[in-house]
């Protein structure tokens, strides 16, 4: 007789354990993935330090892409679950990212500064390979919109340059991940714009609209509008991305807004 309060109380302590029984047959039809954007970026570091920095630093990625040929990609992080890698960051309003994207990291030292000026190191065409097939994989799952897979450098302009002007966006967008503005119709307004550059206020609008929420709006070409247009033109306009205004960024801003 002993035995059965023992019992009874093991019964009660299994079915605490077990939590609430819950009615499964009313799923809602309102809802949407967590992820919103994909961010890229590059990891400043070889191979193995960064895994190590990933898995047992301060950050990490939900993906990370070798250097190896094929090119390994590491899943590090559950796509459900929140990886550090964006920081303090903004694209459309939306801030603080880590908690609506997915990053991954590809294994590329950035680049190293010389005498003759900086040097940025490529991408290898295994890692870029490997980056569509897992791109198109995420953005299919995920319903990510073509628009939203940006850079480290287009949500935080201010601190970020990765993943660098030598990062394909134009092969990107070509494969339906990203966005590349249509370059005849760059070429047309750019020769509108030569007579009479927009002002340092247009400029600030366009970029605030593209996406880019944290350029400021003073009217002034200030720090803040000047790493804004700078981050801009590495991703669309690589060749020079020295945050100065001219004809032909302004005219790529226009094109991509309009199309929008």
């Amino acid at each position: 007789m002993k035995l059965l309060p023992l019992l009874i109380a093991g019964l009660l302590l299994a079915g605490c354990a077990s939590g609430p029984r819950l009615d499964t047959s009313h799923p809602s039809v309102n809802h949407d993935s967590r992820a919103q954007f994909v961010i890229v970026h590059y990891t400043s570091a070889n191979m193995e330090n960064s895994l190590r920095l990933l898995t047992h630093g301060q950050v990490s990625s939900h993906y990370l892409i070798g250097d190896n040929n094929p090119a390994t990609i590491y899943k590090l992080v559950d796509e459900n679950q929140r990886a550090w890698h964006a920081g303090e960051s903004e694209w459309q309003g939306r801030t603080w990212l880590n908690s609506s994207s997915i990053g991954i990291e590809i294994v590329n030292p950035g680049f190293r500064d010389t005498p003759a000026g900086r040097v940025w190191y490529p991408y290898s065409e295994a890692q870029i390979q490997a980056l569509i097939v897992l791109l198109k994989d995420i953005v299919k799952r995920n319903n990510i919109e073509p628009r939203h897979v940006i850079g480290h450098s287009d949500i935080a302009p201010m601190r970020k340059q990765d993943p660098g002007p030598l990062f394909p966006w134009k092969r990107l967008a070509a494969e339906g991940l990203g966005v590349w503005p249509d370059e005849r119709a760059v070429v047309a307004q750019q020769q509108v714009y030569a007579y009479q550059l927009p002002t340092a206020s247009w400029f600030q609008q366009q970029l605030r609209y593209l996406g880019y929420t944290t350029t400021p709006q003073t009217g002034d070409w200030d720090q803040g509008t000047r790493h804004a247009l700078a981050a801009f033109q590495m991703h669309f306009r690589p060749a020079r991305f020295d945050g100065v205004a001219d004809a032909q960024s302004a005219a790529i801003l226009q094109v991509l807004n309009r199309s929008k």
